[in-house]
């Protein structure tokens, strides 16, 4: 087998999360829910939100900052910039562009990527792919959404599941035959649920009467197949590289839903010790959940180069995958 030119390697991560705490008490006295029935059915207790108004390029800005920070490297220094996110700041231009010049990154490209909760990972295996091609040596890829800006507060379907963030992680080219990077990964869409989980009226396709730019969930739908599909993709990506789930430090799964995140572990047969889980503190930031797992695995000391990554998400259109890598930097 070729070795490729190059080995796409995540090098550092950084994040922001906004201070203003939105508990399950409070939402209790908006919406007809209880602490309790979030809790058994999410597994989320409060989830953080950004003050109204706030664009969702200074969220992915600080993230950015952050992560290079973390890296040691300068902002000039970098090829491009993804942005995953369902939030950017206007259709045009894109947040990417907002961020590359707010970053001093002088010598990058950038755009957004729509993937929806699967954005980052899109977004990583993306710019794993270019930089395996020998066309990028360093990318920063950014998940970062504003969710409060698109929920409708008072739907007890929506709102308890949501919150604002930004994570953001660093790539750089190594050595084709390096002991750390990305190893091997799967994409997988199915528009035929593309309606069952939509943010309606922010296209060009005609709005339908009653219908308003706000997140829509069939949940019982979505819940089956993510459920599925997650299990499913996280198995196959590490079979096809001859690996199980007792090859894998950690499992860092998009963060939709703890009984969700609890079925995949056990179709891996992964103690859910060795799954990263932050849906309690934060709630589903759609495109940031990724990275903000893997800056928590780090303040915990459980990301260190060369710990054995699963990463896993599912998201609307639908859309799902998985990545499996080594973390750090060549010596």
């Amino acid at each position: 087998m070729l070795q490729p030119r190059a080995t796409a390697q995540c090098v550092a991560v950084g994040t922001f999360l906004p201070e203003r705490r939105l508990t399950n008490a409070e939402l209790s006295a908006r919406v007809d829910t209880s602490d309790e029935w979030i809790i058994s059915r999410t597994g989320i207790r409060e989830r953080r939100l950004v003050e109204p108004g706030t664009p969702c390029s200074v969220i992915a800005i600080a993230a950015g900052h952050d992560c290079l920070r973390n890296a040691g490297v300068g902002a000039e220094t970098l090829d491009g910039i993804i942005v995953a996110t369902i939030t950017g700041d206007q259709r045009m231009p894109a947040t990417a562009n907002v961020v590359q010049h707010a970053l001093g990154a002088t010598k990058a490209w950038g755009y957004d990527l729509l993937n929806a909760c699967n954005g980052f990972l899109a977004a990583l295996t993306t710019a794993a792919s270019m930089i395996e091609a020998g066309r990028a040596k360093r990318i920063l890829i950014i998940g970062a959404d504003v969710m409060s800006s698109i929920i409708d507060h008072h739907d007890r379907n929506t709102c308890i599941l949501f919150g604002d963030g930004a994570g953001a992680v660093l790539m750089e080219a190594g050595p084709g035959d390096a002991a750390v990077g990305v190893r091997g990964w799967e994409m997988h869409s199915d528009g035929a649920g593309a309606n069952e989980l939509i943010v309606p009226c922010t296209g060009s396709a005609p709005a339908l009467p009653g219908q308003k730019p706000v997140v829509y969930q069939n949940g019982r739908t979505v819940f089956a197949h993510a459920v599925r599909r997650m299990a499913e993709v996280a198995e196959h990506c590490l079979t096809s590289q001859g690996l199980a789930g007792s090859d894998v430090d950690l499992i860092i799964p998009h963060q939709a839903n703890i009984r969700i995140i609890e079925a995949t572990a056990e179709r891996l047969h992964v103690p859910m010790s060795q799954v990263v889980v932050n849906i309690d503190r934060v709630g589903n930031t759609t495109a940031a959940t990724l990275p903000l797992a893997l800056a928590q695995a780090a303040a915990d000391g459980r990301l260190v180069t060369g710990t054995r990554i699963l990463l896993v998400a599912f998201g609307g259109g639908f859309t799902w995958g998985a990545c499996y890598l080594q973390w750090g930097r060549s010596a």
